[in-house]
């Protein structure tokens, strides 16, 4: 797996302090949707290295933040830039879809 994971005592400077756009992907691990988007991620963060970030955030492990940004089904993938968050995807989307949202971060 290449994408990364982030916690509650990592998230700060992963996401909300990175250079440069990041997706973070909250999932959980009892959650079949999440596990097939797993590679997805994994393709895009592979074609689009240095481009963005790709971060993975166990709900279950890290429920502070998942209140925190409200997530309440997953899988969900946030961008963040600049430490805030500038798009929402809800589900498992087919890669085309991600790629289309992602398209202003990987110009």
């Amino acid at each position: 797996m290449i994408a990364v994971a982030t916690t509650s005592a990592t998230f700060e400077q992963d996401v909300l302090q990175a250079e440069g756009p990041v997706l973070v992907d909250f999932w959980a691990p009892w959650c079949g949707p999440c596990r097939g988007l797993s590679p997805v991620l994994d393709q895009i963060q592979a074609a689009n290295t240095g481009k963005i970030t790709i971060l993975k955030l166990n709900i279950g492990e890290n429920p502070d933040l998942a209140m925190r940004y409200q997530i309440t089904s997953v899988p969900v993938m946030k961008v963040f830039k600049n430490g805030e968050v500038e798009a929402t995807i809800i589900g498992a989307k087919p890669k085309s879809a991600i790629e289309h949202v992602l398209a202003p971060y990987l110009a």
